[in-house]
């Protein structure tokens, strides 16, 4: 039996499974990073342009400077960055020279990895994408397979987009990206080696959910017929709609007979880390999934059913769940088979709602499915049906829409935003608000150290303070006692 590798995704992947990629901040980064630098990861699947966003807005932290700090603190572990297609931050569509700017300014600050994962599963996109990665100076380019079932996504297709990476010498590696759970071990009998025979002697990776409890039987098939890798995440970071736990990988593929060259002891640390922390701050943890065939109808990742839900619940018709799936597939099918992931996941879910709950289908189109229909995200998997196409080009908003032209060149950009700046803060204003990156500056440094047994303390004197029927309490411990009367 092979080696086999770990790349770590708690902070990335995990924490937006689970927490709305709102449960990470600076000081929760840097107090784990020293045990996921000893655990002797292959890589940690660390951020993306979306969480540099939630940085700012959300937690008022500067992102550049949470880089910075990882990358010192793991020398030898590359922390890794995911792209989509050609866009940083904002949804718009950014020039080749912006986006070399900001992969170059994310190398300098200590990104390493870089993975490219388009939305439209565009592999001569992907190309071009790590041409302007390597430029830049990333180190490594890691091409992803985004998984998905349709009439047109079969083991050929993927092979056909492996092989056109794989012959990119800017592309090191490959993966295959499973973002709504749904390889089987049976298919991945058939796809895997349709895609290691096109590839060479470049490494492939496998990268699922947990959402319907396939992704543990898919990465242990995936490891014996020859994977390098699987992305796995720690502790409370892991399972339910994240990815599988890194501990009892581990342990089964060394059941299986595999050597996993890891710090057991050290990512164990990291596992106690994340549990800890979902329990001080009242984070869900995961949890192991049963499996609901549904999934593979509408392939929706985990999280999106429950959004699904919400928004049926909030219009009081929970009751067309069924057709709203039913009628997802419809339209799926209609646009041509797009794969189900962000931002198609919500385009799909949001029409399908539409069509269900309106007064007739495709009665009501909402924009981002006319910038998807007339190629604004890229060249669609296939033609959009035609009777649908011919709504969309008769609808008033199509004529204003086909004129856009995605962001301002950089010189403009340049000009507009300030010649002064430097790259990481003139990247941060071309997409996002000013009010929200002052407001960040105006915050200051982020704190660097976290304690989850200190939250639960504070949080315990909080409940009992606001009680007012208690005149005094006493917190103690073998090393710390807190005495307070009123």
């Amino acid at each position: 039996m092979a080696t086999v590798r770990i790349v770590e995704t708690s902070l990335r992947d995990g924490n937006q499974c689970l927490w709305g990629a709102l449960g990470v901040d600076t000081a929760k980064t840097l107090t784990v990073a020293p045990a996921m630098e000893r655990a002797g990861y292959k890589a940690i699947d660390f951020t993306t342009s979306t969480h540099m966003g939630v940085a700012v807005r959300y937690k008022q932290q500067d992102p550049w400077e949470r880089i910075r700090a990882m990358a010192a603190i793991c020398k030898t572990t590359p922390l890794q960055f995911l792209s989509t297609g050609f866009r940083f931050i904002s949804w718009e569509t950014a020039s080749p020279e912006f986006m070399e700017l900001a992969f170059r300014t994310l190398a300098t600050n200590g990104i390493r990895r870089f993975a490219l994962a388009d939305p439209m599963n565009d592999a001569a996109s992907n190309v071009e994408v790590a041409r302007l990665v390597k430029r830049a100076g990333g180190e490594q380019v890691v091409g992803a397979l985004v998984f998905s079932i349709s009439p047109i996504h079969d083991d050929a297709h993927y092979a056909a987009a492996a092989k056109l990476m794989a012959a990119s010498p800017d592309i090191d590696a490959l993966y295959i990206k499973d973002p709504g759970g749904l390889l089987t071990p049976k298919r991945a009998a058939t796809l895997i080696p349709a895609i290691l025979a096109e590839i060479g002697d470049k490494e492939l990776e496998l990268h699922n959910h947990c959402t319907i409890g396939l992704a543990e039987p898919a990465c242990l098939e995936a490891a014996d017929l020859g994977v390098a890798a699987v992305q796995c995440a720690s502790g409370g970071a892991a399972d339910g709609t994240s990815n599988p736990p890194i501990m009892r990988m581990i342990a089964n593929l060394r059941a299986q007979g595999h050597d996993v060259p890891i710090d057991d002891e050290a990512a164990q640390e990291v596992a106690d880390f994340w549990t800890a922390m979902a329990e001080a701050e009242g984070l869900p943890t995961g949890s192991p999934m049963a499996f609901d065939a549904a999934y593979f109808h509408h392939n929706l990742p985990g999280g999106m059913v429950g959004t699904m839900r919400r928004h049926l619940a909030d219009q009081r018709v929970p009751h067309l769940e069924g057709a709203v799936v039913e009628e997802l597939g419809r339209v799926r099918q209609e646009l041509g088979w797009p794969i189900v992931m962000t931002p198609f996941a919500q385009m799909l879910q949001t029409q399908a709602v539409m069509n269900v709950t309106g007064k007739g289908r495709w009665e009501v189109i909402p924009d981002e499915i006319i910038r998807f229909a007339i190629g604004k995200f890229g060249r669609p998997n296939a033609p959009v049906d035609p009777d649908v196409m011919d709504r969309i080009m008769a609808n008033p908003r199509t004529k204003e829409l086909q004129a856009e032209t995605g962001m301002a060149d950089l010189k403009t950009l340049r000009s507009r935003i300030g010649e002064t700046l430097s790259d990481e803060e003139f990247l941060l204003r071309a997409t996002m608000p000013a009010g929200q990156v002052d407001a960040m500056q105006a915050a200051g440094p982020a704190p660097r150290h976290y304690d989850p047994e200190t939250i639960a303390v504070m949080e315990l004197v909080r409940t009992v303070l606001n009680n007012r029927s208690v005149d005094a309490f006493a917190i103690e411990r073998e090393d710390f006692k807190l005495e307070v009367s009123a």
